[in-house]
């Protein structure tokens, strides 16, 4: 995959037009193969025993039939190019913008990482855990209690106080009422996005490493 200027679309683009092209070039073959046996066939028959008009007719309607496979091949090699080339124009106008998206994991930019987590109800007891890639806990603190959506940012620190180095975080939520029942949570995460990719034949935001499909995305932000 080329990446120029945070986009990755040379993989998706050039790949759809690759099996496009060996599909068109598969069919043209065959096609070119089966009009020189047709035409050779006309050219060799028996005057006196010509070719049967059914057997003459059956050949013109698979010839028919190769040409509407050419066309279909040809059609669908630009469609598959055209939908890669739009999704990569679409995804181009969230580079450089901040986005709320659904899920845990983020990455840590700039010495910090953000998320956003939703109580379902007030609890008496919310703790906020951030995770490494490895799954080890390396911060913990307690969050707001009060139901409805917050914003939690990280400063890349341990509980220790212990500078982290860059790299992909998960925040968990564990919250519990009064009575000590749990309280449904989610988490989101915010990010800035640093890049699109579209070689998967879908456009998916980079934010940092993490890549993070359109569809998931709930907020952008300048």
């Amino acid at each position: 995959m080329t990446t120029t200027s945070g986009v990755g679309t040379a993989g998706g683009t050039s790949g759809a037009s690759t099996t496009g092209a060996a599909a068109a070039s598969s069919a043209s073959a065959s096609y070119t193969t089966f009009l020189t046996l047709l035409t050779t066939q006309l050219k060799n028959q028996d005057p006196l025993n010509p070719t049967n008009t059914d057997t003459f007719t059956s050949e013109m309607i698979q010839l028919s039939g190769v040409e509407q496979e050419l066309a279909i091949n040809a059609t669908l090699s630009t469609i598959s190019s055209n939908l890669n080339s739009v999704a990569t124009s679409n995804g181009l106008g969230y580079i450089g913008k901040t986005v709320t998206a659904s899920g845990g994991t983020t990455a840590m930019q700039n010495g910090s990482a953000q998320w956003s987590y939703t109580l379902s109800n007030a609890g008496s007891n919310v703790k906020l855990s951030v995770v490494d890639s490895n799954g080890t806990t390396v911060y913990t603190t307690t969050g707001d209690a009060t139901s409805g959506t917050h914003n939690f940012t990280w400063n890349g620190n341990t509980s220790g106080g212990s500078a982290l180095t860059s790299g992909d975080y998960t925040l968990k939520v564990s919250a519990t009422d009064a009575s000590g029942d749990d309280i449904t949570t989610s988490v989101n995460l915010i990010g800035k996005v640093t890049g699109v990719d579209s070689s998967s034949g879908t456009t998916n935001l980079k934010i940092g490493d993490i890549s993070v499909p359109v569809s998931k995305v709930t907020s952008i932000n300048s």
